[in-house]
């Protein structure tokens, strides 16, 4: 899956790849930049390739690249779309990055990029995804479903109901990433936001892929899914310890 490019001297460019078995591999596209170029507009991001590369000392070359599925079509056509799938694959190179084995590869993060990207591609009309994830809450929403179920993966699950420093029951008011998620009364630290429980519950359904049960709470209150997103970019980039530059983007918009 291509996550970035970025050009390289005067007609290269390089293109950083997530690969199901060899984790993040950067390679140098000879010639890319030309116009007669053999690689098209391959080599772009949402676009998942079957490639040959060249092992080098820090690059590897791609000699060949072609397209096994196009996500973009929609993803491009739409800004909320775009900047929430920009996100997700930023978050995927980062989280890729944090492994501390990336060469053995990640099944599966690469696996729910596709679907992630898949799903923020699918059309208005389709019967793949909730009504309510198909309008504008429905990108950050597949967004923040994708970064939960990756955190998951990577051991920094955040805890959205037994607070997470003394494992007292459930539900409370106060999520901080630095204690791991949920805290309660006692163990709330300074500086902790103050939250609805059902933000954290419509959290947990993402987490586990229950989008038909988080589109319909997402339909009656939608302002959970502000609280929600919040939430969860607190909480990777306290992981990574480090911004996730297309998350950003979003708040702005």
């Amino acid at each position: 899956m291509v996550i970035r490019s970025y050009d390289f001297g005067e007609a290269d460019r390089i293109i950083v790849l997530l690969t199901k078995e060899h984790g993040l591999v950067r390679g140098v596209a000879k010639g890319v930049r030309r116009a007669k170029s053999r690689f098209g507009s391959r080599l772009q991001p949402f676009v998942e390739l079957d490639v040959q590369l060249y092992p080098g000392r820090n690059l590897s070359t791609i000699s060949q690249a072609d397209t096994v599925t196009y996500h973009g079509a929609r993803i491009i056509e739409e800004y909320e779309r775009y900047t929430a799938a920009c996100a997700a694959l930023e978050s995927a190179e980062r989280l890729a990055f944090a492994d501390d084995s990336p060469a053995h590869g990640d099944a599966f993060l690469y696996t729910r990029i596709s679907e992630t990207l898949e799903r923020l591609n699918a059309p208005r009309d389709s019967n793949a995804l909730p009504d309510a994830l198909l309008g504008e809450a429905g990108p950050t929403a597949l967004l923040d479903a994708f970064l939960l179920q990756a955190m998951a993966h990577a051991g920094w699950a955040p805890s959205l109901f037994d607070c997470a420093a003394c494992g007292a029951g459930g539900p409370h008011h106060a999520f901080h990433p630095a204690v791991g998620g949920a805290a309660c009364h006692q163990c709330r630290p300074s500086g902790s936001a103050e939250v609805d429980p059902e933000a954290l519950h419509l959290m947990w359904l993402l987490a586990g892929d229950h989008l038909a049960s988080a589109g319909t709470i997402l339909q009656g209150r939608p302002d959970l899914g502000a609280t929600a997103h919040q939430l969860t970019k607190a909480h990777l980039q306290w992981h990574l310890e480090r911004k996730v530059t297309a998350l950003s983007v979003m708040d702005q918009s």
